[in-house]
């Protein structure tokens, strides 16, 4: 906009704060607002898309799923197709935390959210449009509502057909697709997702990339109780024989129990999830899926740790070995189990070696032993015993 020799005014964190502003600019101004999707010529310009598609895709097209922000995509897109294909199905797909159409169809009213969340702004709109509202009504045929974490799967989805990034507010539509797909078990049917956004945040591409693993069943998350003894961390790796663990996070807390945080990256989705609580079941450890839980995908993960000071005679080291099938199992092999492990952090970020932040308590008469023991070890490793964040956070 700027390089046309526009003027542009950043205002407020969403399209609804950034809306009343221009509407001050305007009154205060004089000038005239061209509303971004409540304005019947802007309806008719975005239903050109529709033309497009038909032009591109001549066979019968069993249904379009279309984002909604305020409506005007869906409602001019919508109103071309139904004209020409009745038969098609329009199917609109808002994010859960941004509900508006769906709100509105539901009470018959173009109600107001209180609150939007955030996660997929570029559909953040507390309220519809009264042209849109009363277009849709006509033309959509279904509203699907998607999560974060659906949509996160979707965005994966794109990147890895295409190798293109989406936006959250572009990947709604696929995430609704998906959706459909999976509750209705719909087969050799012709369905289209207008992907309408690619304005994505680089900081955001982490987040992205770890929700999409647990919505798709590609990870589980899950707390396991152990016994505290020397051994019992290799031993519950064996219990999960050949998957990947892609996180794991302990703190010693007491002489009897440990309780870690792993992730275990899963090939067979929901199956193969319920198999593995099975397995750990039948061995005997106490497991609760967090797959599910927020607090322990946005928070907990991050959190496993604190001061410990029963863990007596602990040093702390930093390893790094090469990351690939059973590296870990592998890893604590070779540690062995003459000395007990009172921190653990693992996290696979997708490089070539895996870091790991260890913890192990070494007697004082033992000290050159445990040193002779990693120079045979083989694996680089560096001491952060007195690390001033270890001592500040973890001792």
């Amino acid at each position: 906009v700027k390089d046309r020799g526009g003027h542009v005014v950043l205002t407020g964190t969403n399209y609804d704060e950034a809306y009343a502003h221009a509407l001050t600019l305007v009154e205060s101004e004089r000038l005239t607002f061209v509303h971004p999707f409540d304005n019947l010529d802007v309806i008719a310009g975005q239903g050109t898309i529709g033309m497009e598609l038909l032009r591109q895709h001549p066979d019968p097209i069993d249904a379009i799923f279309i984002p909604i922000g305020g409506g005007g995509l869906i409602s001019g897109v919508g109103s071309y197709i139904k004209y020409l294909y009745p038969e098609t199905k329009i199917i609109g797909v808002e994010h859960e935390e941004a509900p508006s159409m769906h709100e509105a169809m539901r009470q018959n009213a173009r109600i107001t959210l209180n609150n939007v969340g955030g996660f997929a702004d570029g559909v953040a709109v507390k309220q519809i449009g009264e042209n849109t509202f009363d277009i849709a009504k006509h033309v959509v045929d279904d509203i699907l509502l998607v999560s974060t974490d659906e949509t996160c799967a979707a965005i994966k989805d794109m990147f890895e057909d295409t190798r293109t990034i989406l936006e959250p507010a572009g990947a709604i539509s696929i995430a609704g697709i998906k959706k459909y797909v999976a509750e209705k078990n719909i087969k050799e049917q012709h369905l289209i997702a207008l992907t309408s956004g690619a304005n994505m945040n680089f900081d955001r591409l982490r987040y992205v990339s770890e929700r999409a693993e647990l919505s798709e069943y590609r990870e589980s998350l899950i707390a396991v109780t152990i016994p505290e003894k020397p051994g019992s961390f290799r031993r519950f790796c064996e219990t999960i024989s050949n998957r990947p663990i892609t996180e794991f996070n302990y703190r010693y807390a007491n002489t009897q129990q440990a309780r870690i945080f792993a992730g275990v990256k899963l090939s067979n989705g929901r199956e193969e999830k319920q198999a593995l609580l099975q397995e750990l079941a039948n061995a005997g450890y106490a497991t609760l899926d967090l797959s599910d839980n927020e607090v322990a995908k946005d928070h907990l993960r991050y959190m496993v740790g604190g001061h410990a000071p029963q863990a007596k005679n602990e040093v702390l080291y930093r390893f790094r070995f090469p990351e690939r099938p059973g590296a870990l199992l592998h890893f604590l092999t070779n540690l062995g189990t003459d000395w007990n492990i009172s921190l653990f952090h693992y996290r696979n970020h997708g490089s070539d070696f895996g870091r790991v932040l260890v913890g192990i308590q070494i007697p004082q008469g033992e000290r050159n032993n445990f040193c002779d023991f990693l120079n045979q070890l083989g694996y680089t490793w560096v001491e952060e015993t007195n690390n001033p964040a270890y001592k500040l956070f973890l001792v």
